[in-house]
């Protein structure tokens, strides 16, 4: 999971502008949502992001774990996302 070549976005203390080239598409996103796509970029892991954001924050990881599953939910349904899965399809 990546978030989509098509993904620009520009990041400060406030959060994220995330632009959507491909569909001309602009969000905006608060600090936590612009960490979570920094954390993306980079490759990490849903659970990793998680982990993260649980540590910088001291919130517990079930809330942690709720709000990343939303956010990335809100970026698949934009498109924003690439889930591309890294296993190989079964031999039949």
């Amino acid at each position: 999971m990546k978030l989509s070549a098509q993904v620009r976005s520009t990041h400060n203390p406030d959060g994220a502008v995330v632009l959507d080239i491909l569909h001309g598409q602009m969000f905006h996103a608060n600090f936590v949502g612009s960490r979570i796509l920094q954390l993306l970029r980079e490759g990490r892991s849903e659970s990793y992001i998680v982990e993260e954001l649980t540590s910088a924050f001291g919130v517990p990881c079930e809330t942690i774990a709720t709000d990343v599953r939303e956010f990335l939910a809100h970026l698949e349904k934009n498109h924003l996302l690439d889930l591309r899965h890294s296993e190989a399809p079964p031999f039949l």
